[in-house]
């Protein structure tokens, strides 16, 4: 049965293929879906997570519909949101962009929102919001230019990825680790499942 199974991953991010092959899923296409990941006038950020969560499921949808090869498989998406207060914090692709995050979060709480929307074979939507909360501990000036010389913080929600050497910085982490890493395995299993996705069919291999 679970060979026949077919699962797209809307997304080329290696932290996101690592979580799932944690769980013993291998996605069998990557799809990165380019949008804008603009926030809309007043937007809140779990708002915005939903929202490019199901952008990039349903774009996935578009490209693949009109494929057999595709057409019955399920499509996973995600979008990871990180915010200080309703400030939402850009993916950094600058280091001015990095810097600016990590002073902000310096000696603060913020939160991680995560997105999830998976597309079932038969085009039915499902999605989940999962939120974690985060505290750094201050942070110096020498750590701060450290890290920026690292490179780990590009490309990465808040400027940061917590899976490397910023996990020094935090104090406190209230809900999903593997969320802030940028997909919650619990919620993402929990969702697959739900919807007839035989997740434990590469544990059965041994």
């Amino acid at each position: 049965m679970a060979r026949s199974q077919k699962l797209i991953l809307a997304s080329g991010s290696p932290r996101r293929v690592e979580l799932l092959g944690q769980a013993g899923i291998v996605p069998d296409r990557l799809m990165p879906m380019d949008l804008d990941e603009t926030p809309h006038r007043s937007e809140h950020p779990r708002s915005l997570a939903r929202r490019l969560s199901r952008e990039k499921a349903e774009a996935a949808l578009t490209q693949t519909g009109n494929d057999p090869a595709w057409r019955d498989a399920h499509i996973l998406a995600a979008d990871t949101v990180v915010s200080v207060g309703r400030r939402v914090l850009p993916k950094a692709e600058q280091i001015d962009e990095a810097s600016n995050a990590l002073y902000l979060l310096s000696g603060r709480n913020h939160r991680v929102f995560t997105g999830i929307c998976l597309v079932t074979p038969d085009h039915k939507i499902r999605q989940k919001i999962i939120e974690t909360r985060v505290r750094f501990k201050r942070l110096s000036q020498v750590e701060i230019e450290s890290y920026l010389a690292s490179g780990q913080w590009r490309g990465k929600a808040g400027g940061y990825a917590i899976q490397g050497l910023a996990g020094t910085f935090v104090v406190k982490l209230v809900g999903s680790y593997t969320n802030v890493v940028g997909l919650p395995l619990y919620e993402t299993v929990g969702l697959l499942t739900g919807e007839g996705y035989d997740v434990h069919f590469k544990w059965l291999e041994g």
